[in-house]
């Protein structure tokens, strides 16, 4: 099974937000002992940066973390492709819908996320990481 992380899930986990922090990362572990593959937009890796930058206010520190993350999920590029299929998505959030449109290129089962409601046009269902645990044992 192929399942798309978006950004937010994966801040949760690096932030420890509750009640996030526990089921994002149970979706993310499936992925680190291999029972799911994980992917990630590039665009999400410059957001997870930013963010943990700000967190940690050491380059170094934020480096490491993206490169830990890289160890578990596969990074995704957006191809010019993408971008026009998600003009034809007709999402109001663009870059909801370019993650939809790399979702379905590279064939996800599945988006995690935890705004559902962006990915409603989505052509590849968004569950949140309660719902994926609830859904399915691997």
């Amino acid at each position: 099974m192929k399942i798309l992380f978006d950004t937010n899930i994966v801040i949760d986990i690096l932030k420890c937000r509750a009640p996030f922090y526990e089921n994002s990362n149970k979706v993310l572990m499936l992925a680190v002992n291999e029972k799911a593959d994980g992917i990630i937009g590039t665009s999400a890796i410059t957001d997870i940066y930013y963010l943990t930058r700000k967190q940690y206010t050491d380059t170094k520190t934020a480096v490491d973390i993206i490169f830990d993350i890289l160890e578990i999920v596969k990074p995704v590029d957006t191809l010019v492709s993408d971008i026009y299929n998600a003009a034809n998505l007709g999402f109001n959030d663009f870059e909801d819908a370019i993650i939809a449109a790399i979702a379905l290129r590279e064939k996800a089962d599945y988006i995690i996320t935890r705004d559902t409601q962006d990915f409603s046009k989505s052509p590849v269902p968004a569950v949140t990481p309660d719902d994926f645990l609830a859904k399915f044992t691997l």
